[in-house]
């Protein structure tokens, strides 16, 4: 029986399976090979401490994130980016939204260090974060260690222009759409100032 305290340390069937394994989650595409759709950093490693210059203490620049082995059929990406224990890991009251991407081109295999809207892959298309702003905002957290969890989509369709939504209006445009998803998890406590 889960306590609690359980389900904020793990709060997803995803994320057990991910602190058990030790391997960043990913879900099985429908695809005839049966292969899992991977997504990986160079800049962090899974349940890895992400690199201050990635948050609001550094240069607050996106981290690369680099993905493989997608579904056959994939017609588009996309990247939501979210914190689940905002404000506090220990009473989290809300999911506080960092990045919003999407119409990624299938063919893209990454997306670099320092992602913004002048050097997208063409065609890709940035929503709305918490901040009400387009673009990546890095990890900025008040009170303790939180996970940022990377969210790759690929989808069977290339999106229409929703102009720029935030995280709920794409996931609805999503539904119905989704070959495949990897999650890659980082976490983050900000310094002592």
């Amino acid at each position: 029986m889960m306590t609690p305290k359980s389900k904020l340390i793990c709060p997803t069937v995803a994320f057990c399976l991910t602190l058990l394994t030790g391997m960043p989650y990913a879900a099985e595409s429908p695809n005839p090979e049966n292969r899992i759709m991977k997504l990986e950093s160079t800049s962090f490693s899974h349940l890895g401490e992400i690199p201050s210059r990635f948050t609001c203490d550094g240069g607050d620049a996106s981290p690369s994130l680099k993905w493989s082995d997608l579904p056959t059929g994939t017609r588009s990406l996309a990247l939501i980016v979210d914190d689940p224990d905002a404000p506090d890991p220990n009473a989290p009251k809300m999911t506080w939204v960092h990045w919003v991407l999407y119409n990624l081109p299938a063919e893209t295999k990454e997306l670099p260090e320092g992602s913004k809207a002048g050097n997208l892959p063409a065609g890709a298309k940035q929503g709305l974060n918490d901040w009400k702003k387009t673009g990546y905002g890095g990890p900025c957290p008040p009170i303790g260690q939180h996970r940022y969890f990377h969210k790759l989509y690929a989808l069977d369709v290339v999106l229409p222009d929703l102009g720029e939504p935030n995280k709920l209006k794409l996931e609805q445009s999503m539904q119905g759409h989704i070959l495949a998803k990897a999650e890659l998890v980082g976490v983050y406590q900000q310094s002592k100032r």
